[in-house]
């Protein structure tokens, strides 16, 4: 027990001095850049399958349940609402968290083994300015972006099913689609992935950096930062979503 509380303070000084140093890590555009294109270019392909299979799998299922009921025609403005609101951010936290969070402990893990952390601190370079914070911002824009892609090919997915086994057209599933959809829903179900971008760059950098024991270390940091991500995504995602509705009302 005393052990988990140590860590747990030294991850939350990691992640509040990450937090602070987040202005400055906009010095080293080229970085962050790079880990920009290596988080998003990398979790797209992924997303864009599971989005295009998770749309038409919750179009096959909804639309069978509301068949019973005669309102198969709510079933395109529900499905936004369930794919903007919810499944697009939190599938997208959930993808960059399995995929990053693993790279990234992998990564800086075998730069504190092979002493590469400790000689940048000897040549007086912040391994927090230079390597954390770049990695983290490009968590956080990554998520975004790849939310409003996974978005997109849900629906898509869903329109797919619906022209196969449905009665719309595109234009007329287009406009029940949005017909219940406001920014003022969609803005902070998008944002709120940015929290999930902090939580796993923090996530993934500390595991990394805290690596030890050889090659098994490395691969045991990688392993521990995708699961304490996932959990981290899931938990924050039940707090984001009752602060969104205490602060807007909905």
């Amino acid at each position: 027990m005393l052990t988990f509380l140590e860590n747990f303070g030294r991850f939350s000084h990691l992640a509040l001095r990450c937090l602070l140093a987040l202005p400055g890590a906009l010095l080293h555009p080229v970085e962050i850049v790079r880990q920009l294109n290596q988080v998003l270019l990398g979790a797209l392909p992924l997303a864009a399958v599971a989005g295009f299979a998770v749309g038409g799998v919750i179009w096959m299922h909804t639309n069978h349940l509301l068949k019973q009921f005669g309102a198969q025609d709510r079933l395109p403005e529900g499905l936004a609402l369930a794919v903007i609101l919810e499944l697009a951010p939190t599938g997208a936290g959930l993808i960059v968290a399995g995929r990053s969070g693993a790279s990234l402990g992998a990564e800086l893990g075998s730069m504190q083994l092979t002493e590469q952390l400790d000689a940048l601190e000897v040549l007086g370079v912040s391994t927090l300015r230079r390597l954390v914070a770049p990695r983290v911002l490009g968590c956080m824009l990554a998520l975004p972006i790849l939310t409003v892609f996974m978005i997109y090919f849900e629906l898509l997915g869903s329109f797919v099913a619906e022209l196969l086994g449905g009665s719309m057209g595109w234009t007329q599933y287009q406009s029940a689609c949005l017909r219940s959809v406001t920014l003022a829903e969609a803005l902070p179900a998008t944002l709120k992935t940015l929290v999930f971008g902090f939580l796993i760059g923090v996530t993934g950098c500390w595991f990394g950096m805290t690596a030890e024991g050889g090659t098994e270390g490395v691969g045991q940091a990688a392993t521990r930062g995708v699961v304490v991500s996932l959990l981290l995504v899931l938990a924050s995602n039940v707090v984001l979503v009752a602060a969104i509705q205490a602060l807007f009302g909905r």
